[in-house]
This record gives structure tokens, C-alpha cells and sequence, in this order.
């Protein structure tokens, strides 16, 4: 049977939490120093690492938890008929997810593509993404030749590459919404 979680223990994870934002709001993800979230959450760097294995760890929660609502709300918009329409309710996605070159390396390494053993928030949210993908080109007028599943595995792809290429000194002048929209295209509707 697992043990119950002390509502002590919930709300000094809530400060850190709080701490945590507070500084990021002020500094960005990147600046953010586990010394001062302690500090701000008035506990010793002791109980931070009892809550969170590392600033990672904290990072994953964070940001995990920000993807997440902006997919909820993808979740809940109309279904895009068009890839314009595509690349345009998947913008604020994208725009969230590039916010800092360290948020984009933070989603990197917690998608789960880098072989990481634990699944956390972030990892868990390019599932959601999928199932919302998946919804989208199954009720639209996209190829039929593939499945679903297989076409949603390829606008996260593409998505991805696109916003790595933002990060690019040789390629960072083209708009996300601007270089993903031709992939999709071919993608979504080849010749």
C-alpha cells in the first residue's frame, strides 16, 4: 500500500513550485538558480532535493505543466481544416516551447527521445500532443494513405525540426510558422 503524502510535504512542494516561478517571471528559465528558489521558498537546498532530483527535475515539472494547459486548449479548438490553419493553432505551442534556447534543451532532453528511464510531465506531453495530432488529420481532409498515428508522428517530427532550426545561426531568419508550413504541406497534401 503506498503511503499516504503529508499535506506538510504538499505544501512545501507548492513553495518550491511557486518560488520557482516567481524567479523565472523575473529572470527567465535559464537564470534560474536552486539557491535562490530555496531562499524565496524559505527551506533549506536539503528539502528542495527531496522534492526534485536536480533543477532538471524542477525544470520538467515546470515546464511540463505550461505544454500541457496550452494543449488543452489546442485540445478543446476546432479541429484545423487546413495546414495554414495547422501551423496557426500550433504557433503558440511552438512560440512556448522556443520561448529560451534552455526551455527548448529542457523539452529536448525530457521528450523521451533521449533514452532518458523516467517519464515525466514533459515526456508525457508529446503524447498528448500525438493524440491531439492524430484527432486533427483524421478529421480533416489530409492523405488518407498513411494512418493517423503515423501522420501525427510526422508533424511532431517536422514540428521539432523546425523549432531546432530557429536555434540555428545559419537558419534562425525564417519564422517557425513560415518553415513549418511547407513541410506539412508536402507532408499533409503531396501531389
Amino acid at each position: 500500500m503506498k503511503e499516504a503524502i503529508q499535506p506538510r510535504t504538499l505544501k512545501t512542494r507548492a513553495r518550491l513550485i511557486d518560488a520557482a516561478r516567481q524567479v523565472i517571471s523575473e529572470t527567465g528559465y535559464g537564470a534560474l538558480r536552486v539557491e535562490e528558489v530555496v531562499q524565496r521558498a524559505g527551506v533549506a537546498k536539503g528539502t528542495f532535493f527531496a522534492h526534485f532530483r536536480d533543477k532538471d527535475a524542477l525544470m520538467d515539472h515546470l515546464i511540463g505543466v505550461r505544454i500541457d494547459a496550452c494543449l488543452d486548449d489546442l485540445a478543446a479548438a476546432p479541429a484545423p481544416a487546413t495546414v495554414a490553419d495547422m501551423v496557426a493553432t500550433l504557433d503558440p505551442l511552438m512560440q512556448l516551447m522556443t520561448c529560451e534556447r534552455y526551455v527548448f534543451d529542457v523539452i529536448v532532453r525530457h521528450s523521451g527521445a533521449a533514452a532518458i528511464e523516467e517519464i515525466g510531465p514533459i515526456a508525457m506531453t508529446f503524447h498528448k500532443l500525438q493524440h491531439v495530432l492524430e484527432n486533427w488529420v483524421d478529421s480533416a481532409s489530409f492523405r488518407r494513405d498513411a494512418s493517423p498515428q503515423i501522420l501525427a508522428e510526422g508533424v511532431q517530427a517536422f514540428m521539432v525540426n523546425a523549432m531546432a532550426l530557429n536555434f540555428c545561426a545559419l537558419s534562425n531568419t525564417t519564422p517557425l510558422s513560415q518553415r513549418l508550413e511547407p513541410y506539412l504541406s508536402l507532408w499533409l497534401k503531396p501531389d
